[in-house]
């Protein structure tokens, strides 16, 4: 028997076209007058965030827009926010986009009312108090960030990623509208799609899962192995861009109070060094990282390949995990992800760096099978060539 506790004070608002009622929902809330609005360039350039930042602004509310952040958030630009907030009386963060987007919220409305810096509240000087309310509007069915309590910023100085972490990060409020997604870029559909995959797979198998963790993560994996190649190849297909949406949420509520593993710690690495977006990273490793994993833990991987259908229940173990890898790289190369060698800027003379970036990140002891430097290495070496 293990002790475990599950937490979320989210409210969750599901629906086509739900994002259009955003000021009745925020004023149901009590959340004040004063909106930051948070989004990336992009989002703002497909026209997503005008519409609501003008029906916040009919409705009463003072609304300012922040847009100057990058698909990895930098510490640099959530101070830069952070100023902002403080410097307009904001009462209220509310984010549109994807997990960048949503981040560099999250950050904000930690460091606008109390100052510091990401560092000062990942290395315990400062405590996690007083965070405005924070509202979360993805435009991409991936992260999972509306329902989490966690926030990945890079440092810039050093090329760490630093978790923010803290109960009290959860949004206030997330409004999933899949209407927003149809514009999404297919490799954005593709490596989005395959982050939430990775969330609900290592919530399901860390060390510190939970059974609430691995009931929403079971079906977070087999929603999203099923609508992923829909979503992809019929960008407006609306039933599979709803159970995107909804898969990703189930999977940021399944990692979300249990952890991630070592796919994301290598991932991460990669996006601080080289700025990869993070789901095509998550998506790159994943095969390899579930090779050096199922060595060790065969039947909890077994199941994970009957649970997404890789499998038939009349496999035996080992040739359940078996049709996962397979099925797995299978799945991904008709995703058009990109192989690790073919990744802007990744040399092989930068894999100490990754490996030492992969094994500081605080995820690395909640892998389902204890892995360490010479591991990562391996596994770096095995995904850049291409062998299994």
């Amino acid at each position: 028997m293990t002790d475990y506790s599950y937490y979320c004070n989210t409210r969750i608002e599901m629906g086509m076209g739900k994002s259009g009622q955003l000021p009745e929902l925020l004023q149901s809330l009590q959340i004040g007058s004063s909106i930051l609005l948070v989004s990336d360039p992009g989002v703002v350039r497909a026209g997503l965030s005008a519409p609501i930042q003008n029906a916040l602004e009919a409705s009463g509310y003072r609304v300012v827009l922040f847009d100057s952040l990058s698909q990895n958030p930098r510490d640099t630009e959530c101070l830069a926010g952070a100023r902002l907030f403080a410097e307009q009386g904001m009462d209220a963060v509310v984010a549109i986009g994807g997990g960048s987007a949503m981040d560099t919220a999250k950050a904000i409305a930690l460091l606008g009312p109390n100052g510091g810096t990401p560092v000062d509240y990942c290395e315990g000087r400062r405590a996690y108090t007083n965070i405005a309310p924070i509202i979360c509007i993805p435009t991409t069915a991936g992260t999972g960030s509306e329902v989490t309590r966690s926030s990945v910023i890079t440092e810039s100085s050093t090329h760490r990623k630093l978790t923010l972490k803290h109960a009290s990060l959860r949004p206030l409020l997330a409004v999933l509208d899949p209407q927003l997604t149809f514009t999404v870029p297919k490799s954005v559909t593709a490596a989005t799609g395959v982050d939430a995959l990775v969330h609900a797979i290592e919530g399901y198998t860390c060390k510190v899962t939970n059974p609430i963790s691995q009931a929403l993560g079971a079906r977070a994996m087999q929603t999203i192995v099923a609508a992923l190649p829909t979503a992809f190849s019929d960008p407006a297909h609306e039933q599979a861009r709803y159970s995107m949406l909804e898969g990703s949420l189930l999977a940021g509520l399944s990692f979300g109070s249990s952890d991630v593993a070592a796919v994301h710690c290598l991932a991460e690495a990669l996006g601080g060094l080289y700025d990869t977006p993070h789901g095509v990273a998550n998506a790159v490793f994943l095969p390899y990282v579930l090779k050096f994993n199922t060595q060790e833990e065969k039947p909890i991987h077994a199941s994970l390949a009957r649970i997404m259908r890789f499998a038939a229940e009349s496999d035996n173990d080992e040739a359940a995990i078996d049709k996962m890898i397979a099925g797995i790289r299978e799945f991904t190369a008709k995703l058009e992800i990109p192989k690790l060698k073919d990744l802007p800027g990744v040399r092989r003379e930068d894999f100490p760096r990754i490996v030492e970036l992969a094994v500081q990140n605080n995820s690395t002891p909640s892998n389902i099978r204890p892995i360490g430097a010479g591991d990562y290495l391996h596994i770096l070496e095995q995904a850049y060539d291409d062998v299994i």
